[in-house]
């Protein structure tokens, strides 16, 4: 997790599990985030409700949002 990556970093206070969980679907920036819906994000193991509360605000920062239903396109 330490080689430079493009885009927005994830907020402070995210869990290890939510990270890795993160991490494991190939999502590591915000803009990524951005793709998947919260009920898409809520099915990875290890990543929870506090998880979508810590992220909705920085994404919200740069002018993003989840999606609304899967990946956009």
């Amino acid at each position: 997790m330490t080689e430079a990556r493009e885009g927005h970093p994830f907020p402070s206070g995210m869990s290890r599990p939510a990270l890795r969980a993160l991490e494991g679907a190939g999502i590591t920036t915000l803009e990524q985030v951005a793709g998947h819906s919260k009920a898409e994000l809520l099915k990875l193991h290890g990543f929870g409700p506090k998880s979508i509360r810590l992220l909705h605000p920085a994404l919200e920062e740069i002018g993003l949002t989840f999606a609304e239903k899967g990946r956009k396109q």
